[in-house]
C-alpha cells in the first residue's frame, strides 16, 4: 500500500493545476486520471485516420495567476497579441461581420453608427466584468461568519463599484440580472452583432437570449482573457495538447506522480475524513488530502457514498442542474471550405452562425422540450488553418461547438442523431456551398457521448449549470462553496466548483489555496 500527503482525482487541466500547486508546496502527490489521456476535453485525438482535433478548441480563460503560479511560459506555453484570434459572425447573404482584438476592439462590416454604439457597450460590459473579476481568484465568501481575508474581498468589491461612479454603479446593479436580448435592445441594431452577443451570453448554458440573467453568461466570459486582454481568446497550435503539454511539463517538474489508466472506485473515509482512495483494480492508496477535479456529484455519490453524509447535503447535490445543451462536430474535408462574404483571411479565426438574437432564441425553444431545432447556432473553428499537422497536406478539419443539443433527447439519440446531423450540415451548407460534397469523415458528439467518453455527468462542460443560483457561494451547491466537504480531508477543484468552467485553471489553484491552509 503506497502512501502520499496528496492524491489528486482527475487529470483535466484543474486536476494538474492543483496537484502542481501542492507539490510546489512540498506535498508528495499522486494525481490519478481514468483514461489513457491527461487532460480531459483539452486533450487532442485523431477522430479519423490523419486527422486530429481537441474538443475544447477555443482558450479565452487562462487566468495569468495559474500561468504564473506553474510557470507555465517556461514549459513553452506563451501567448501575445498577435495570436489574438478574430471573431467572424456569418451571414448567408451578405457581408460577414468581423471583431478584431479583445472581443471587438474594431470591427469590420458595420454601419458606422453602429460601430460607435458597439464600442459604448464593448466598454460598459469589460467595466462590468471588472468589477466580478476580483472574486473569480478567491474562495467564495460564506456570508456567515466571513474571515478577515473574505471581508476584506468584499471590500474590495464595494470600491470597485464606487470606481464606477454613481450612474454606472446603478446600471451595474440594474443589468446584473438582466437578460441580454433586453440589453441589445438599448444599445445595438445590428443582427449579426446582436446574434453574436447572444450566443455567446448563453453557450454552454441552458437558457435562451430572453432568459432571465443570461447577460450573466456574456459578464463571464469577459471576465476571461488570452494573452492578457480581456474578452479575447486564442487558438493554440496543435489544438489544446500544447497547452495540456504545458501543464504536465509544470507538474511533473514540481514532482507530482501521474498514473493514467487508475480509475478510482471509491474515496476511503476513516472517522469522518478521507484517508485515500481505492482503484478499480482493488489497489488501495493512502492520504490523509484527496482533492476531486472530476465531476462533484460523481465525488459525493458515488466515490464516497450518500451514508457517509448529511441527507440535506446529498439532496443538494443531487439537485445541481448539469443536462449538457451543446454538441461537438468534427468534420475531415477535402479542402478548406469557402464561406460566403468572409474574406479568406478571416477562416483562421472563430466563426459563429447565429444570425440574430431572435435566431438564438429560436434554437433554444425546442430544447425546453427534448427537441433540437432545425437550424442550429454555432461556433467553428479550423485548427488545421493555424496547425497544418492537424490535418493531411491539402485537407482540412472541420470542429463545431453546435447549440442547443438537449441531453435528453425526446426521441432519444440513436433515432436522432441522423436527423440532427444533417440539419447541423444543411446550416452549414447555408453558409459554405459544397461543403457537404468535401466531407470525408465526421464525428458529432452529442452530451449523452460526451458524458460516455470523458465521464462528464450530463455531457455538461461546466459540470453543472453556470446560472445564478448555482454561481460563487451557491456552486457546486449553497453553504458548501469554499472548496471543502463535509468529509474532512476531501476538496473538489473540479469546473462544478468556482468559479466555473472554461479553460481557466482557477478552481484547481484555489482549491490548492485553501486546502494548503492559504484563503
Amino acid at each position: 500500500m503506497r502512501s502520499y500527503d496528496a492524491i489528486v482525482i482527475g487529470g483535466g487541466h484543474n486536476g494538474l493545476t492543483a496537484a502542481t500547486v501542492l507539490a510546489k508546496a512540498g506535498r508528495k502527490v499522486v494525481l490519478l486520471e481514468a483514461a489513457d489521456q491527461l487532460g480531459g476535453l483539452a486533450r487532442t485525438e485523431e477522430f479519423a485516420p490523419g486527422f486530429r482535433v481537441s474538443p475544447a478548441h477555443v482558450l479565452n480563460r487562462l487566468h495569468p495567476d495559474v500561468a504564473a503560479a506553474l510557470d507555465l511560459e517556461s514549459h513553452g506555453l506563451r501567448f501575445t497579441a498577435a495570436d489574438i484570434a478574430p471573431t467572424a459572425v456569418l451571414a448567408a447573404k451578405g457581408e460577414a461581420l468581423v471583431l478584431h482584438g479583445g472581443y471587438g476592439e474594431t470591427l469590420s462590416g458595420a454601419a458606422a453608427s453602429e460601430e460607435s454604439a458597439w464600442r459604448d457597450l464593448r466598454t460598459q460590459l469589460l467595466r462590468h466584468a471588472g468589477v466580478l473579476k476580483p472574486l473569480l481568484t478567491r474562495r467564495p465568501p460564506a456570508l456567515s461568519g466571513m474571515s478577515l481575508g473574505e471581508t476584506a474581498g468584499l471590500a474590495g468589491i464595494g470600491l470597485a463599484l464606487r470606481r464606477l461612479g454613481k450612474e454606472e454603479m446603478r446600471d451595474f446593479l440594474r443589468m446584473l440580472l438582466m437578460n441580454v436580448t433586453d440589453v441589445l435592445d438599448e444599445h445595438l441594431q445590428d443582427a449579426r452583432l446582436r446574434g453574436l452577443l447572444a450566443f455567446d451570453a448563453v453557450l454552454g448554458s441552458h437558457l435562451g437570449p430572453r432568459s432571465p440573467t443570461s447577460l450573466l453568461g456574456l459578464y463571464y466570459r469577459l471576465a476571461g482573457e488570452a494573452a492578457g486582454v480581456a474578452g479575447a481568446q486564442v487558438l493554440p497550435k496543435g489544438g489544446m495538447a500544447g497547452v495540456t503539454t504545458a501543464f504536465r511539463a509544470a507538474m511533473e517538474k514540481a514532482g507530482v506522480s501521474v498514473r493514467t489508466g487508475a480509475s478510482v472506485a471509491r474515496v476511503l473515509i476513516e472517522e469522518h475524513r478521507a484517508a485515500g482512495v481505492a482503484l478499480a483494480s482493488g489497489e488501495e492508496l493512502r492520504a490523509g488530502l484527496v482533492v476531486s477535479a472530476i465531476n462533484p456529484r460523481t465525488t459525493v455519490l458515488d466515490l464516497v457514498g450518500a451514508r457517509h453524509l448529511d441527507t440535506g447535503f446529498v439532496r443538494k447535490v443531487r439537485n445541481i442542474r448539469m443536462r449538457g445543451n451543446v454538441a461537438k462536430l468534427h468534420l475531415a474535408l477535402d479542402c478548406v471550405p469557402v464561406f460566403t462574404g468572409l474574406a479568406p483571411e478571416f477562416r483562421a479565426g472563430r466563426l459563429v452562425i447565429a444570425a440574430s438574437d431572435d435566431h438564438v432564441e429560436r434554437a433554444f425553444n425546442p430544447a425546453k422540450y427534448g427537441a433540437f431545432s432545425p437550424e442550429p447556432v454555432m461556433e467553428i473553428v479550423l485548427p488545421s488553418l493555424s496547425d497544418p499537422a492537424m490535418a493531411p497536406a491539402g485537407k482540412c478539419v472541420l470542429s463545431a461547438n453546435v447549440q442547443f443539443a438537449p441531453y435528453a433527447l425526446k426521441e432519444g439519440w440513436e433515432a436522432g442523431r441522423e436527423e440532427f446531423l444533417r440539419a447541423i450540415m444543411a446550416q452549414l451548407e447555408r453558409h459554405a456551398p459544397g461543403i457537404g460534397a468535401s466531407v470525408l469523415a465526421s464525428e458529432l458528439l452529442t452530451p449523452a457521448d460526451i458524458e460516455a467518453r470523458y465521464g462528464m455527468v450530463g455531457g455538461h462542460w461546466h459540470h453543472g449549470e453556470m446560472q445564478a443560483d448555482q454561481m460563487l457561494m451557491s456552486r457546486p451547491v449553497a453553504g458548501w462553496s469554499g472548496y471543502d466537504t463535509p468529509v474532512g480531508g476531501l476538496y473538489l477543484c473540479g469546473a462544478g466548483s468556482h468559479p466555473g468552467g472554461g479553460i481557466s485553471g482557477l478552481p484547481g489553484l484555489n482549491a490548492a489555496r485553501v486546502a494548503l491552509g492559504r484563503k
